[in-house]
């Protein structure tokens, strides 16, 4: 008996490649989305890979009513919650927006499930919870820091409301997802990263300058203390991390009143200059770059401690760096330009 599990952002950049994973080890994928951060052209896509018919339902996680007419309809054992806004410099210029929609939504779909008695969550968390770390790798136990913007801020909350909702709710087992720096593309090229507009995350402005759509690329400071002066993160592949989320609902499956919040990335970190430097080198293509100011806000370096996601979730990754490059490259080249 396949399960049912509500996948809410399943259209979404890592919301589709976790569709797509959790149909490959036998459960049955419900996409929830409003598409305002996604296209409807992703679901044809999804279908092409799994070869299967996906069910999805348009709508809004904060429309109570909408969210309870679709866990009757499909009865899901479980949610891997995704929806949410999620640009870091527009939760400063719109905080109420992203405390509605961020924190709304969370609340209504904890409530769905406590009426429905769907008691396994999956939460799409951030190590934006972490602020400027102390020490590196980055644990668990690393202290988390006052949130710099209103995205962050939104994630901080979240944990706590689910972390309160578990002692109060019987039943109900959740796991936050701290991830890291999510990169590349399904190895297909039939699904990956569409950023609205200018993009805010390295890769896709890297292979969109690559491309021609972009006239160069900004690296933001390289008089950081590291060993080039660019800023360090941990960039994890898409699929790595899909995989993560599928583990993560084995992990929960017949636990009761739990809770946990787990680091996801390689337990590695890479420069922006590095990047740069590995996506010319998979791609053959030279990267028109220059240097500007540090951006506000920017840590200098970021990277995971994986041991935990090795033990408790039997996980790790599996692709590096250079593949996320070259899948992102892949799927880049299949996309029109604007």
């Amino acid at each position: 008996m396949r399960k049912n599990i509500i996948v809410t952002g399943g259209a979404g950049y890592i919301g589709s490649h976790t569709v797509v994973e959790l149909a490959a080890q036998g459960y049955t994928p419900i996409i929830i989305d409003n598409f305002c951060n996604s296209e409807k052209a992703v679901i044809k896509r999804i279908e092409a890979i799994t070869g299967e018919k996906t069910q999805v339902f348009e709508g809004n996680c904060t429309d109570k009513q909408f969210m309870t007419d679709v866990f009757a309809h499909t009865n899901p054992v479980g949610v891997i919650h995704f929806a949410a806004y999620k640009a870091v410099g527009e939760s400063v210029n719109k905080p109420l927006d992203y405390y509605y929609n961020n924190v709304v939504s969370l609340l209504v779909l904890l409530e769905v499930m406590k009426e429905t008695h769907c008691n396994q969550l999956v939460f799409s968390s951030s190590c934006t919870v972490y602020g400027t770390p102390e020490k590196l790798p980055v644990t668990e136990q690393s202290p988390t820091q006052k949130a710099i913007s209103p995205y962050g801020n939104t994630k901080q909350i979240a944990e706590d409301i689910i972390k309160d909702q578990v002692v109060a709710h019987s039943g109900l087992s959740a796991v936050a997802l701290r991830y890291f720096n999510p990169i590349g593309a399904h190895p297909s090229s039939l699904i990956g990263e569409l950023p609205l507009g200018i993009p805010s995350n390295l890769v896709p402005f890297v292979t969109q300058t690559a491309a021609g759509w972009r006239k160069e690329l900004t690296i933001f400071g390289n008089n950081y203390n590291t060993p080039d002066g660019t800023n360090i993160r941990d960039y994890i592949h898409v699929v790595d991390l899909a995989k993560a989320h599928v583990k993560t609902l084995e992990y929960l499956n017949g636990k009761n009143n739990f809770y946990d919040y787990i680091n996801v990335g390689t337990g590695k970190g890479t420069s922006v200059l590095e990047v740069v430097n590995t996506f010319e080198k998979v791609s053959g293509q030279k990267l028109n770059y220059k240097i500007g100011a540090r951006r506000a806000g920017d840590v200098e370096q970021i990277y995971a401690s994986v041991d935990k996601s090795k033990d408790v979730l039997n996980w790790k990754t599996a692709l590096t760096v250079e593949d996320a490059l070259r899948d992102a490259w892949n799927w880049q080249k299949t996309l029109p330009k604007p």
